[in-house]
């Protein structure tokens, strides 16, 4: 059973978000504000923010730059993880994993699912880690944005959750790069 460790001090993550689609603005970004309204609320630090077009070199880029910022522990994006034609944020990030984060899809959905039901379906909501970026990419609507951070993310990148969360693992992420390097050299 999951609890809060009073023992543990909070720290704060540095997470990115990126709005993927070919409508929205700054003005009407519901979506990017829930996220950033949470990000904040939970006492984490707003890296960055941007809004890009349903595009998988524009997407690429912007996550590239954020993966190789040490001002940026995790990007999440929301958007275009639909099946439509322009719905390629997936494909875009999953071609940047080093490591896929199968359980996070899961989660999602369940926790989707009590909310819309079998609707959940319709998205292709994915995580993975680049590097020593966690990314993960939801779903357009604020309500799915909610039930993310509210449900999995919130939770995750909270130092005093216990049995485990991200943050206490954060300061390994790059063992596996490290040693690739020691094997090269």
């Amino acid at each position: 059973m999951s609890k809060t460790d009073p023992a543990r001090s909070f720290i704060p993550v540095r997470i990115a978000v990126l709005t993927v689609s070919d409508t929205r603005n700054r003005e009407n970004d519901k979506s990017g504000d829930t996220l950033t309204a949470r990000i904040r609320d939970a006492g984490h630090i707003l890296a960055d923010r941007a809004i890009c077009r349903d595009d998988v070199p524009a997407i690429q880029e912007i996550v590239r730059d954020w993966i190789a910022n040490p001002e940026v522990d995790v990007v999440i994006s929301t958007g275009g993880t639909g099946f439509t034609g322009r719905d390629v944020t997936p494909d875009a990030v999953e071609a940047l994993f080093d490591k896929r984060m199968d359980g996070f899809s899961a989660i999602f959905h369940r926790v989707s699912f009590d909310k819309i039901g079998t609707s959940t379906i319709q998205s292709r909501a994915t995580a993975g880690l680049a590097g020593t970026t966690f990314i993960f990419a939801l779903p357009g609507s604020p309500g799915a944005c909610r039930d993310a951070w509210d449900g999995i993310l919130k939770q995750q990148f909270d130092y005093r959750h216990m049995p485990c969360n991200f943050v206490e693992i954060m300061p390994r992420l790059d063992e596996h790069l490290k040693r690739g390097a020691s094997v090269r050299s």
